[in-house]
């Protein structure tokens, strides 16, 4: 029997002063991408948060979550890295291999960052 495809997380950090429009443009363009070589699992919206530190002169970004699973990930993970460092509106982005059998996806909307889960549930190998 063949083991089920990977499941991966891409973490989105948008701009949060381009336009609703432009936000919404990214998300469809990426759950588009991952539906023409996989599956979307999940999305989570988690709102305009504060960064650590700035990121491309920015203090805060709208923070997004896809979930997503392809049987053949290696062409969907290669677009991604391609397109998305180029995206304008998208100031940053990862993606990470789940363990297999990992959890729910906290809901991050309204939490504070020490509500935050840890990160022993993430591969570091794509």
């Amino acid at each position: 029997m063949a083991a089920p495809a990977p499941t991966y997380d891409l973490t989105l950090l948008l701009d949060s002063t381009a336009d609703d429009d432009r936000r919404k443009k990214i998300l469809a363009d990426a759950q588009a991408l991952i539906g023409q070589h996989g599956t979307v699992a999940s999305t989570h919206d988690w709102g305009v948060r504060p960064t650590t530190y700035e990121v491309k002169k920015h203090a805060a970004a709208e923070y997004h979550l896809i979930q997503f699973s392809s049987p053949a990930p290696r062409p969907l993970l290669e677009e991604l890295d391609r397109t998305l460092p180029i995206t304008d509106g998208v100031l940053r982005y990862r993606i990470i291999k789940l363990k297999p059998g990992i959890g729910e996806v906290p809901n991050l909307k309204n939490a504070t960052l020490e509500d935050a889960p840890a990160s022993d549930d993430v591969e570091d190998e794509r």
